[in-house]
């Protein structure tokens, strides 16, 4: 019976495909999400990010402020079937202000996908996310956008990646022209050519392909020159692209598979994701190259002790909390990975941080707000849990393993600081619940003056945008209207060790002491300078970024 389940298990296993989409904003992401799934045939028609009208909104954005302001702000999580694999996609946010969803994203994933801008090259917010990436450790699939446009030199796109992020790249594919030349790609494995027709037989996914014995082949130019029939443009974009090649196989890297999963080199492809171009073979390509669902360390055992995929009992972490997806009925669902062993509804399993039993009875998956209940998972897989006792935080882990923790999802020190006035005080009970359920999602960070109960909190994020969103999502899921109101403070210190003096630090100009949610001291400072004098004056204190694990 053991090895029948763990047959089943490997099977399962091996057709997930668990990814984030990290980019930075405009570069096209939501967009490539949205031709993926049509792909995919989980949508039928594709939504444009900044809808209007008549037009659609996109899937993956599913909140009024997203379809107001026609950005991602939060992490959708969307699974489907292709070609008899199960891809689960987390559409993160590409603002940088949204960063940490992102971050705690990228800890159910097991492979990102870096979509670039062909105009822009690697920018600032793609710099950051990449980073996380290399820290987890997961491989990095590369997809150059928007090559229908003026584009930058795809060379120096790639020298960009190497000097930028330092990574070595592979090109899968290889562009044949830009802007209004662009041609195509041609595919450096298959030897086929791509070509690019943004018209809407084109945007429909018709193939429009051309088989080759390689650059050589004279049937290459020939089919160049067919597509607008002009030799001489055909002749110069040829001859560009050729060298381009031959400087390639003499100086670019070969792929090799074991690199990418060590996220040292990065297969890149190019295409224009508006136009559906070039994605479906990214994604051929991707569910083949792709890792599988790894193994998952337990925090309480040694160093590499790690949860094998397959191993028969069930565990999970909770990686995301969602409130109100259905407004009608004010529900809050935790995200959870599965990470071991077969889920089923209604099984009970430990909840690790409490040391309690509880019974998993409402698990649904999404598509934007359309949910389904969910019978059963596997290993890779990403579900909901519908949350109606609020026992779930970001990182807990549920687990049928005797005395198995995994380790938690990252939290980030707030670099931005506000007050929070309720415009109407008959409606405070109605705020508290906004701002704890709210907090609870990692939409901002809640802290309490000491001795004054929750009495006027000071609010703390990683970016300014999210007091806007707070500040909306209060308004339309709670009906109370707030006033923030900006304070003089640049970092959040959690503080450990002994002979810590609160009071001392409330006297002093410079910094504040607040408690967090879990009651540990976070120290608020307003320079720089404020933060090195303390910790150059208190050697006996750490003051740490994220805050430490409280035991219960």
């Amino acid at each position: 019976m053991d090895t029948q389940i763990t047959n089943l298990l490997e099977k399962q296993v091996k057709r997930r495909r668990t990814f984030a989409i990290i980019s930075h904003p405009d570069a096209g992401k939501t967009t490539l999400t949205e031709k993926l799934l049509l792909y995919g045939g989980a949508i039928h028609l594709a939504g444009a990010v900044r809808a209007k009208g008549t037009q659609r909104n996109t899937t993956s954005d599913w909140m009024e402020i997203e379809k107001q302001r026609g950005i991602s702000i939060s992490t959708s999580v969307l699974q489907f079937e292709y070609n008899g694999y199960v891809i689960n996609l987390l559409d993160t946010p590409g603002h940088k202000d949204f960063s940490e969803d992102t971050y705690r994203t990228l800890m159910a994933a097991d492979a990102a996908v870096m979509l670039i801008d062909g105009a822009k090259g690697v920018e600032p917010q793609t710099r950051k996310l990449f980073e996380v990436c290399r820290m987890r450790g997961i491989p990095i699939f590369t997809f150059i956008n928007k090559m229908d446009r003026p584009s930058r030199e795809p060379l120096d796109l790639l020298e960009d990646l190497e000097k930028v992020l330092g990574i070595r790249s592979c090109p899968m594919t290889w562009p044949i022209g830009s802007g209004d030349r662009f041609r195509g790609v041609y595919d450096r494995q298959s030897k086929e050519i791509m070509f690019f027709h943004a018209d809407a037989s084109a945007a429909k996914g018709k193939k429009l392909e051309a088989k080759m014995t390689g650059v050589d082949d004279p049937e290459f130019l020939k089919s160049l020159a067919g597509t607008r029939n002009d030799e001489y443009e055909a002749k110069e974009l040829y001859d560009q692209f050729k060298s381009e090649l031959e400087l390639l196989e003499m100086a670019g890297d070969d792929f090799d598979w074991d690199r990418v999963l060590r996220g040292e080199l990065t297969p890149v492809f190019f295409g224009s994701a508006a136009n559906n171009f070039g994605v479906e073979r990214f994604l051929n390509r991707f569910i083949e190259l792709a890792p599988m669902p790894a193994p998952r360390l337990d925090s309480h055992k040694t160093v590499n002790a790690e949860v094998d995929p397959i191993t028969p009992k069930f565990t999970a972490f909770v990686f995301k909390i969602q409130a109100n997806m259905d407004p009608s009925h004010r529900d809050r669902v935790a995200f959870i990975r599965v990470c071991s062993g077969k889920f089923e509804r209604n099984m009970m399993v430990k909840h690790a941080r409490l040391d309690k039993d509880i019974k998993l009875a409402m698990p649904v998956s999404f598509f934007g707000q359309e949910r389904v209940v969910v019978e059963e998972a596997w290993p890779g897989d990403v579900i909901g849990l519908v949350d109606t006792s609020s026992t779930l935080r970001i990182g807990d882990t549920l687990t049928a393993i005797k005395g198995l923790e995994y380790s938690g999802v990252p939290s980030f020190s707030p670099e931005h600081f506000a007050g929070v006035i309720i415009l109407d005080p008959m409606k405070r009970k109605q705020l508290q619940k906004g701002l704890e359920q709210l907090s609870e999602e990692g939409v901002v960070q809640i802290y309490r003056q000491r001795g004054f109960g929750d009495k006027d909190p000071v609010l703390g994020a990683v970016g300014a945008l999210q007091f806007e969103v707070l500040q909306h999502r209060l308004r339309t899921e709670y009906a109370v209207e707030v006033r923030i109101e900006k304070l003089p403070y640049a970092h959040a210190r959690w503080v450990v060790g002994e002979n810590l003096d609160p009071d001392f630090f409330e006297r002093r100009e410079d910094s504040r002491c607040l408690l967090d949610r879990d009651d540990l001291p976070v120290l608020l400072f307003r320079s720089d300078w404020a933060l090195r004098w303390a910790t150059e004056n208190y050697k006996n204190l750490q003051f740490l970024t994220t805050a430490p694990r409280k035991k219960t």
